[in-house]
């Protein structure tokens, strides 16, 4: 999925780049915005996508989601509304123009006040998207961003000024063209936010061996068609994603705390080594043992949530 129609954000990528001057991802006294750099095209990487705003001002990147794949480039965001996995990869970037990216942390419950309070142009149609979208930046949502960047060099003013940019990005994603992904998330009782809740609740219990029927449950659905509309919102079946979750947090505890295979694999639910190891294997392209080498290696082993 691309978009063409990019707004200049060399202003943006100037702030950023003078902040992330070398490779790598970095934190920023305002918690919920980090920064990316990288100087080389990578690997494809399956990570975990959480709730928030990816906007690219340098370089570009791919994200596939199941069957589906969104290229992107500098000038256009990407928003998640549920903790979806993908991979990722960085597709453009060079020691010239290095990579830029930053990640923008939201709040579902102020996403949903702020919702409240609004007026919109166009009613929301009770229907079932993807809980992903990329969007061209308009000047708005341009500008607030450029904003909440240059706070960082006014570190006593952050407390007071950064809530209140936050908010006003919120307000205008609402307000453009990711308002509809972001509007089924909180919309009661819609088949979108009923299946963030499971996706929630799963995100608690993936160790758990849950029948799909308890999950259709939870969702005040039939089991067909709670399967129908969490492939339509995450892009994959309940069965893949609960794979999904539990691989990945079986890497980061090999990675983290120095556990064996065959160890994270009962930690994250697995009854059975070879299924887990042939699982392993199918999403991230080699055995645990040798991938895990693999990443220790690897200056972009982080948390297992890239962006």
């Amino acid at each position: 999925m691309a978009i063409q129609a990019r707004p200049n954000v060399g202003k943006l990528a100037s702030l950023v780049g003078n902040i992330a001057q070398i490779d790598g991802d970095y934190g920023t006294p305002i918690p919920a915005l980090k920064f990316r750099r990288c100087s080389s095209a990578t690997d494809p990487m399956p990570c975990i996508y959480g709730l928030g705003l990816v906007l690219i001002v340098q370089g570009g990147k791919r994200i596939t989601l199941g069957d589906e794949i969104f290229d992107y480039g500098a000038g256009q965001s990407l928003i998640t509304t549920v903790d979806l996995p993908v991979v990722s990869y960085i597709t453009r970037a060079s020691s010239a123009e290095p990579f830029l990216g930053m990640w923008l942390e939201l709040n579902a419950r102020v996403i949903a006040q702020l919702a409240a309070e609004m007026e919109f142009a166009m009613p929301l149609q009770v229907s079932t998207m993807r809980a992903m979208s990329v969007v061209t930046l308009d000047e708005g949502l341009q500008d607030a961003l450029t904003r909440l960047v240059r706070l960082l060099a006014e570190p006593p003013l952050i407390p007071l000024l950064a809530p209140l940019i936050q908010q006003e990005i919120v307000v205008r994603l609402l307000n453009g063209g990711h308002g509809p992904c972001l509007r089924r998330l909180v919309a009661a009782g819609s088949p979108s936010q009923q299946i963030a809740k499971v996706i929630a609740w799963l995100q608690q219990h993936y160790t758990e061996n849950v029948p799909i029927d308890d999950l259709a449950a939870k969702a005040h659905m039939s089991p067909s068609t709670f399967r129908q509309h969490f492939r339509a919102v995450v892009g994959m079946s309940p069965l893949q994603y609960l794979k999904n979750l539990r691989l990945q947090d079986a890497r980061q505890r090999m990675l983290n705390e120095n556990l064996d295979a065959g160890s994270a694999a009962v930690r994250v639910g697995y009854e059975s080594a070879s299924q887990f190891s042939r699982e392993y294997s199918r999403l991230f392209g080699e055995p645990p043992n040798r991938d895990i080498k693999r990443m220790r290696e690897s200056t972009w082993a982080r948390d297992g949530h890239l962006y």
